[in-house]
């Protein structure tokens, strides 16, 4: 019998971890399966750039089916359900069409070593309404669903105007949260808004567009050091992005948000980034260990704490350094260095060697302000410790991430043909997806 080894999740890190198992052991005596929820992968911090219609996700997603035939594993379409460690099987929840009908029942699939890569969701902590009336943006479909709807909203404030050209109409936005996906989100769409007029809305422009970043800390990008922050801060603040630190969202509603101190912010459409947590599901695994996050907590091993078969990585595990203030935090770079590990330790594992500790290396932080301006830093031995980078240089840098994303799960021969063909599209493609 073939010796198992199962990812659930094809996001960065296990996408990568499940095309380097699969190069490496091939199918012979081992058997490397991906579970996914999911046909096609996305790089999730490209969204915001989906959602406002800059981006053309057909052109970059991923279909798992292909990408498992050219590296040697296995595809699975489904989601995680439960794990049962005594068995060493995964239960897959049922596979339902659209009409709600089920296609395919409960079924399990048996494992040697596991490896959970589910990424994270969104956290409301509780807040009321949110649920109900803001749209998130965690994966491609709830990205479409919002670019959909912003155009739909300017389209209306376009017809609005045409027909009465002396109403005053516009496309209200609200973001709850100001990390990297907000502030993106809030660039980019004043980006889309700009070129909306080139598109069949001729009375459309960036001044029909609204948006209000509501923060509940004292800044924006905490996660940058405060003087980027505050250039970022005069950036959107020029675009006419209108920001609200220290401005907490006590309940979201149909008409816009309602904060503690009792302000009513009007939006058309309301977007929550504020928090990130693990998904529900891994309430359910058998007995191991979770955090209040909802975590799974691991060892410098990135071994789960109580299965010494089972390995976390990316979002959804839980993972702090006694070196470290902090643990590892939600960003796709650590996904790249925990999967990394992960494929040494299996390795390790199989031929009984000693097993390496994960050391987490901060490479900075980069933040896109779509065309407008790019501002971050980075860490490392080149640089002595901190750079800050701003204009063209942050952008270079912002744009070699993907680039390196994009190696790390096609290999260097596909994965720099696919970089060219991305500088085509820029020149070839439209400017907007306005569909």
């Amino acid at each position: 019998m073939k010796t198992q080894i199962v990812v659930i999740g094809g996001g960065a890190g296990g996408l990568e971890l499940v095309r380097r198992l699969g190069a490496k052991l091939g199918r012979q005596a081992y058997d490397v399966i991906l579970i996914e929820q999911n046909h096609t992968h996305i790089w999730k911090p490209l969204l915001h750039e989906v959602a406002a219609g800059a981006l053309d996700a057909n052109l970059d997603e991923v279909g798992y089916r292909s990408h498992g035939h050219r590296w040697g594993y296995r595809f699975f379409y489904g989601s995680l359900e439960s794990v049962d460690r005594a068995a060493r099987k995964v239960t897959i929840a049922p596979i339902l069409d659209e009409d709600g009908s089920e296609l395919i029942g409960r079924h399990f699939v048996r494992y040697d070593y596991l490896v959970i890569a589910v990424g994270s969701v969104s956290n409301d902590f509780g807040t009321a309404g949110v649920k109900e009336n803001c749209l998130f943006l965690e994966n491609r479909a709830q990205a479409d669903r919002f670019r959909l709807k912003l155009l739909n909203h300017c389209l209306r404030v376009s017809r609005t105007m045409s027909v009465t050209p002396s109403t005053e109409a516009f496309v209200d936005v609200a973001i709850v949260g100001a990390g990297a996906t907000g502030v993106e989100l809030a660039a980019e769409l004043y980006n889309s808004a700009s070129a909306l007029k080139h598109y069949g809305l001729e009375v459309f422009d960036e001044t029909r567009l609204r948006v209000t970043l509501i923060e509940a800390g004292p800044r924006i990008l905490p996660a940058l050091p405060e003087t980027l922050a505050k250039a970022a801060h005069k950036e959107l603040e020029a675009l006419g992005v209108r920001v609200l630190p220290n401005t907490v969202v006590k309940e979201a509603t149909a008409t816009g948000m309602r904060t503690a101190s009792g302000q009513e912010i009007h939006s058309n459409i309301s977007v929550w980034a504020a928090g990130v947590r693990g998904p529900g599901v891994l309430n359910n695994i058998d007995g191991l260990e979770v955090t209040r996050s909802t975590q799974l907590a691991v060892l410098s091993t990135l071994q789960t704490t109580r299965d010494e078969r089972i390995f976390a990585l990316g979002d959804c595990c839980f993972f702090k350094s006694p070196e470290q203030d902090r643990p590892v935090p939600p960003r796709a770079q650590a996904a790249h260095q925990m999967a990394s590990t992960v494929y040494h330790n299996i390795l390790h594992l199989i031929a009984k060697k000693p097993l390496e500790q994960f050391v987490y290396r901060d490479r900075g932080s980069l933040v896109s302000l779509s065309r407008f301006s790019t501002v971050g830093s980075l860490m490392g031995n080149l640089v002595g410790g901190r750079m800050a980078l701003e204009g063209r240089l942050a952008r270079m840098v912002y744009l070699s991430l993907y680039r390196m994303h994009l190696i790390a799960i096609h290999g260097r021969l596909k994965g720099f043909a696919l970089i060219l063909v991305g500088h085509v599209n820029q020149v070839v493609r439209p400017r907007l997806k306005l569909h």
